[in-house]
């Protein structure tokens, strides 16, 4: 694997973990306005959540395998099957 497909790759799981947390923070704060916020232990087990998510795409990167979310990187064409 080249340089820039290793770069493309910590990029796309960086943009990933930051669709996560931001999702997570408006989940917060709309639940937070409507008077329910969410106790600090969920959100530990969410940031848990996002960490492996992180952690099995950088592991698939580093050994080949192909990372199940793709944002920057071509990804395959759909095939559609009647």
């Amino acid at each position: 694997m080249s340089l820039t497909g290793i770069l493309l790759g910590i990029l796309d799981i960086l943009i990933v973990v930051v669709i996560l947390v931001l999702v997570g923070a408006i989940a917060q704060w709309v639940l937070t306005s409507l008077g329910w916020p969410p106790p600090a232990q969920i959100q530990k087990l969410f940031l848990a959540v996002v960490a492996l998510v992180a952690l099995a795409m950088f592991v698939a990167l580093l050994v080949g395998g192909m990372p199940r979310m793709r944002i920057l990187t071509d990804a395959a064409p759909i095939v559609l099957r009647s």
